[in-house]
């Protein structure tokens, strides 16, 4: 069981670790949904922590459709995060048509060589998720979804989800469950869906709030709560 938590400092970074979390995903505007951090925020967070660093490269949170330009910049932003020594990338892309930008993705890919690379959320906007997955499976390097199941939150995508894993069973995709997912919920969640990952962002932070700092007590209660799991794993 790998927990995933949402850093956006140094200090987040060095707390969730601290809570025992197993990789970070690395943003800046978390308000926004997330955007790449600064080439410095990500410098510090790699020398902070020794557990994996994956960074977000979204050049803006307009939507989940890119320019050329815009594309072009995401393909050097990847460059410049593996030369930093981040463990991954999070990226991902639709058409306006709300398919995969397979042309924009492999772009992108095209800089990433042996970066750990989840596709974001963008896939839950896409008009088909089960579409979507097939897809993704032809790109090796794609190792993972964050996904809610097409939902608004997690717990409302069970099915969904249910049905993703199903389809990505002994594949090199994996599903990593996001959005809406706390501590009260997260037995059940597991339960239903069999995840192996799970991404938290505010359900581990200081009173619930998006610009407060991790709480590396909550992340501590995850894990616990999360090892019965891990061992039927």
């Amino acid at each position: 069981m790998i927990i995933e938590v949402i850093a956006t400092s140094v200090e987040d970074a060095k707390r969730a670790e601290q809570g025992g979390a197993d990789r970070l995903e690395l943003i800046s505007g978390i308000l926004e949904g997330g955007i790449t951090p600064s080439w410095g925020l990500i410098d510090a967070v790699v020398k902070a922590v020794r557990i994996p660093v994956n960074v977000m490269v979204r050049p803006h949170s307009q939507s989940f459709c890119y320019t050329q330009d815009e594309l072009f910049v995401m393909r050097e932003d990847v460059r410049v995060i593996r030369e930093l020594g981040a463990a991954g990338v999070v990226v991902g892309m639709l058409t306006e048509q709300k398919k995969l930008d397979t042309n924009g993705l492999e772009l992108v890919l095209s800089e990433a060589d042996e970066l750990d690379v989840t596709f974001h959320r963008a896939f839950d906007e896409a008009d088909d998720q089960l579409e979507a997955a097939r897809i993704l499976l032809h790109y090796p390097q794609v190792r993972r979804i964050l996904t809610s199941g097409g939902q608004k939150s997690a717990v409302e995508g069970v099915d969904c989800i249910a049905q993703l894993m199903q389809l990505t069973d002994k594949t090199q995709l994996n599903m990593l469950a996001g959005s809406g997912l706390s501590l009260s919920n997260i037995t059940d969640f597991l339960q239903k869906t069999g995840v192996r990952e799970i991404h938290f962002g505010t359900g581990v932070r200081e009173d619930g709030q998006a610009l407060r700092y991790v709480d590396p007590e909550k992340v501590a209660a995850l894990k616990g709560i999360c090892e019965p799991f891990s061992k039927q794993v």
